[in-house]
């Protein structure tokens, strides 16, 4: 599998990143993002190698997690940066689940290349 493995497994984890953060802006940006990402799966799905890093697909969904993390990392409760005041939640939710999805990616697309090594 080598290297083109792992070229799949970033293509498919940009689509899970799509989705994930189509899902989550869905009331403003994410209605855009998703009709791409259903394109850019459809594309993806139709290449036989493709499927060699769909794994990618988890890792790509703890991305956009990963962001509302990082975003939130004041919190939980109200936040106040140069006048400027909002309110925040507690990352570790976000920061555990970002964690969990990214590496259990990763480990799929592992798993894959040890099972695809061994044929």
């Amino acid at each position: 599998m080598g290297l083109n493995g792992w070229v799949w497994f970033v293509a498919w984890a940009v689509v899970g990143a799509a989705y994930a953060f189509g899902l989550l802006g869905v009331l403003s940006i994410g209605m855009f993002v998703l009709p791409c990402a259903l394109l850019t799966t459809w594309y993806l799905a139709r290449r036989r190698r493709s499927l060699d890093g769909v794994a990618g697909v988890l890792s790509g969904i703890g991305v956009p997690l990963l962001v509302l993390a990082m975003l939130n990392r004041g919190g939980p409760g109200v936040v106040c940066d140069g006048g400027k005041c909002e309110q925040q939640f507690s990352p570790w939710p976000w920061l555990i689940a970002g964690v969990l999805f990214v590496l259990l990616g990763v480990a799929g697309q592992v798993l894959w290349a040890i099972r695809h090594r061994a044929r």
